[in-house]
């Protein structure tokens, strides 16, 4: 048994025979440096320093651009210039999507413009645009269950309601079935093209962008999402009765190019085959800055990492990968930077993957920590919490399952993940528009998450704690 090991036998049949816990002076250790490491970063600026430079040197990053290419080569260069070790780029094909020139208007004797935004690898309209009659519904599934051909020559249009803003950001999913599914589905039905209420929380005239869906190797439809306060108009004309003609025109197109992670290191003095993994990701959509989503991700994984590297390193590798392509849909299965990351790995490899965790939602305070099933009730979840209490930081009710979309392929591989929850109630106000920049990133509520994410990965970075092998505990039958 390694002297090291923070959270095993002896803690718990110290607590059998109703003695205190001690620990052993190497887990005293670990446990004073997260505590001190917690602390130092809430006055750090490395966080703040990498999301200002990449967002003001590179603006919008979208997935394959020059700007996204040239903003991974630069972040490979900021952290050598850190101190990381073993940084590379990791280049992979990817279809790439350009928005072009988009537009929408209400026709008819009292025209309006309407402030769309074109969702990711839509296909263009014909040349001259589209001119149909538009039909609402009012969920996916109302336009589900459209009798075929029933909106032949005619404009689909799913206005589910506005995303309603929670802490946990619960209400998203549901909402994006709609994006991605929702112009294949229209197509079905034998419609020109498909509009949507955008999926953000916000009323503000600016339309939230994302992905659609290929189906067969094709996205069926020129798809585009409404502004909120765009939305609430169009259905109110439909409502009181008379048809609604739209002109929709879009010039997007897609283009053959590369994408790529960029992975730099912290390596293990003990088990440097052992590696904590943090995740973001590099790219962005076109019509901010992609500050919030995800340049302050990635500038938070790696000031902790940062504070780890200056305090000689852990015993195991903690590893910042910044992930390219999390935005887009792809034509074939190949997935995104975290499917690339995963291919690379060998079998051995990705066994020593021991922890992993994402940071992907925006820059606000970290207010609960999840762990895998079974480790939820551990000596190492009660140490987490100990630590992590001063910040403000508390037990997550569920247990983390799935991480986020760039280490999602990892981890359904199984690799151990953990969440640190950050407040979203504004997340989607943001998100995926004009809004995302820089000026929207609280540095002090971004410092409260480096310090959680630093000292959460010292711990398990530190130590020889088997997450793989913690399984749920039993409870004693009555």
């Amino acid at each position: 048994m390694s002297a090291r090991t923070l959270f095993v036998s002896a803690l718990a049949l110290a607590a059998v025979c109703g003695l205190s816990a001690p620990a052993v002076a190497q887990d005293a250790a670990t446990i004073a440096t997260a505590e001190q490491l917690r602390d130092q970063v809430l006055s750090d600026n490395v966080a703040l320093d990498y999301v200002t430079q990449l967002t003001t040197r590179f603006g919008p990053r979208p997935a394959g651009s020059p700007s996204e290419q040239a903003a991974a080569a630069w972040s490979a260069e900021y952290l050598k210039g850190l101190g990381f070790k073993n940084v590379r780029i990791q280049s992979f094909p990817l279809v790439g999507w350009e928005r072009g020139e988009e537009s929408a208007s209400i026709l008819g004797d009292h025209p309006q413009r309407l402030v769309v935004a074109a969702l990711g690898h839509s296909i263009p309209t014909p040349a001259g645009g589209i001119e149909a009659e538009v039909v609402r519904f009012a969920t996916l599934e109302a336009l589900i269950a459209a009798p075929a051909g029933s909106l032949t020559g005619k404009i689909a249009y799913v206005d589910a309601g506005q995303l309603v803003a929670n802490q946990d950001g619960s209400g998203y999913g549901p909402l994006t079935r709609i994006r991605g599914a929702g112009p294949n589905e229209a197509a079905k039905k034998g419609a020109l093209a498909f509009i949507m209420r955008s999926v953000g929380s916000d009323e503000h005239r600016m339309p939230h962008t994302g992905t659609t869906r290929y189906v067969d190797g094709k996205v069926p439809l020129p798809g585009f999402a409404l502004s909120a306060p765009d939305a609430d108009q169009l259905s109110r004309l439909l409502a009181m009765g008379e048809p609604v003609r739209l002109r929709l025109s879009s010039t997007a197109r897609t283009y053959e190019t590369t994408s790529q992670n960029v992975i730099a290191d912290v390596p293990g003095r003990a088990r440097p085959d052992e590696i904590v993994l943090l995740g973001s990701h590099l790219d962005s959509w076109d019509l901010g800055t992609g500050a919030i989503d995800d340049g302050a991700g990635g500038a938070i994984t790696i000031a902790a990492a940062k504070a780890i590297l200056d305090k000689g390193g852990a015993e195991r590798t903690v590893r910042v990968v910044l992930f390219g392509a999390e935005e887009v849909a792809q034509p074939t299965n190949t997935g995104n930077g975290g499917g690339a990351y995963l291919r690379s790995l060998s079998p051995a490899e990705l066994a020593g993957h021991v922890f992993t965790g994402e940071s992907d939602f925006g820059a606000d305070r970290i207010y609960s920590l999840g762990l895998p099933v079974g480790a939820q009730t551990s000596e190492f979840a009660r140490i987490a919490g100990r630590v992590l209490f001063p910040i403000g930081v508390l037990p997550a009710g569920q247990p983390e399952l799935n991480g986020g979309a760039d280490i999602g392929p990892i981890v359904q591989a199984g690799v151990p993940v953990f969440g640190l929850n950050q407040d979203g109630i504004r997340y989607f106000d943001l998100h995926h528009t004009a809004d995302d920049t820089l000026d929207k990133i609280d540095p002090v509520q971004m410092t409260q998450n480096v310090a959680a994410w630093t000292a959460l990965v010292w711990l398990a970075a530190d130590s020889d704690v088997d997450f793989r092998a913690m399984k749920p505990v039993t409870p004693p039958a009555p």
